[in-house]
């Protein structure tokens, strides 16, 4: 019965796995084709005690392709507690001495707080006193490519759109540590793509996330998923999908894709997964909620087959086939995401972290269940 149950979640697991495959060819390359720019945009950024990486972001925007007339970037401070504000300023200051005219196109505002999330209240804050007809979010560790408005742009001119997801990935040290987590997220950014190919959007990054403000106001923006910390990105594509499906289009660019830096140690890393966690029990999205399901059924299969065949409930042939095709369907996808993200040289610490995986993944689902987590210096209970 354990066998047959075993072979049974393995071949689901590879059904889904190789579906989303499917998807993530079907998922077409966009091409930038030089179109004359149209598009102004409203970039938001929410930051709290991100003095450490603000420099590298606003370099990064200083850096953009796009004529500085057709953007305007939003900080919004979010009760910082280091010297993040002072830092923009100073920078602000350089440029403005430099008479670069970006620096009237960057400014600074305070966090209005009106519900139980900072992140959804920034977001809806800088929306407020937008300018621009269409609202880009994105995070303050993150580094911009030098493209990422022309091409987010010509997608809008030629698809029309009211929705883009787009590309994250990590960079940073080249640590097992660090590897680890970025193998991790590019299965997650393929899966992303995966799900856009076969349309049916798992999920999104608000690291890299573009919305017309109609859309936002049109929706409701948050309400209703206000009292959840978690989720500035997913509820609104929930709500914006739902609404308009064929509006909603995944940018599969190289060009567009942000990238930020994986976090520095374990207990960073159990506190951001135990918060992309608490926001799953709320989506809408049923198909999303069953991809999840069976992911984590067949981790926990996967930890559960050694001990199995030393109880001698399932052979140690059936044990180790059922680890190898969850193990090769797993790298395929990861294989695709890597080359789309070139970088493949990560799948040289795939067997070594598809052996971790299943142990971590499973520990981050059993623990959501009841354990608060905390961010950015905050406490979320559960």
């Amino acid at each position: 019965m354990i066998a047959l149950l075993a072979i049974i979640t393995i071949i689901i697991y590879l059904f889904v796995i190789g579906v989303l495959i499917y998807g993530f060819d079907k998922t077409k390359d966009f091409k930038l084709q030089d179109l004359p720019p149209k598009t102004k945009f409203s970039i938001v950024i929410p930051f709290r005690n991100e003095a450490e990486n603000l420099p590298r972001l606003l370099n990064s925007i200083t850096k953009l392709n796009y004529p500085n007339g057709f953007f305007e970037v939003i900080l919004v401070d979010d009760d910082s507690e280091d010297d993040s504000v002072l830092i923009i300023e100073k920078i602000l200051k350089t440029l403005s001495k430099q008479k670069n005219t970006l620096a009237s196109t960057i400014r600074i505002i305070k966090n209005e707080r009106t519900s139980n999330s900072p992140k959804k209240d920034a977001i809806t804050s800088a929306i407020k006193q937008s300018k621009h007809h269409w609202i880009i979010t994105t995070d303050a560790d993150c580094v911009l490519p030098k493209y990422w408005l022309d091409t987010l742009d010509e997608c809008i001119q030629i698809n029309q759109p009211n929705c883009i997801v787009a590309p994250v990935t990590y960079h940073g040290k080249t640590s097992f540590f660090n590897r680890f987590q970025t193998l991790d997220i590019l299965s997650l950014q393929g899966a992303t793509i995966g799900g856009f190919g076969i349309q049916k959007p798992l999920m999104c990054n608000g690291a890299n996330f573009a919305y017309l403000k109609s859309e936002f106001i049109s929706v409701n923006g948050f309400q209703g998923n206000d009292t959840i910390s978690s989720g500035d990105d997913i509820f609104i594509l929930e709500k914006i999908w739902k609404k308009a499906p064929k509006k909603v289009h995944y940018l599969k660019s190289k060009k567009t894709i942000v990238t930020t830096y994986p976090v520095k140690n374990i207990d960073q890393l159990i506190q951001q997964r135990l918060r992309w966690a608490s926001k799953t029990s709320n989506y809408n999205n049923w198909f999303a909620k069953c991809v999840g399901l069976i992911v984590l059924l067949g981790n926990l299969t996967c930890l559960l087959l050694m001990p199995a065949a030393f109880l001698n409930y399932i052979t140690p042939k059936i044990a180790i086939a059922l680890f190898v095709i969850k193990f090769s369907i797993d790298f395929l996808l990861l294989f695709k995401a890597a080359r789309f993200f070139k970088q493949e040289n990560l799948l040289l610490s795939y067997m070594f972290s598809s052996l971790i995986y299943p142990f971590f993944s499973v520990y981050i689902a059993f623990l959501s269940f009841f354990k608060s987590y905390h961010w950015k210096g905050r406490s979320v209970k559960k």
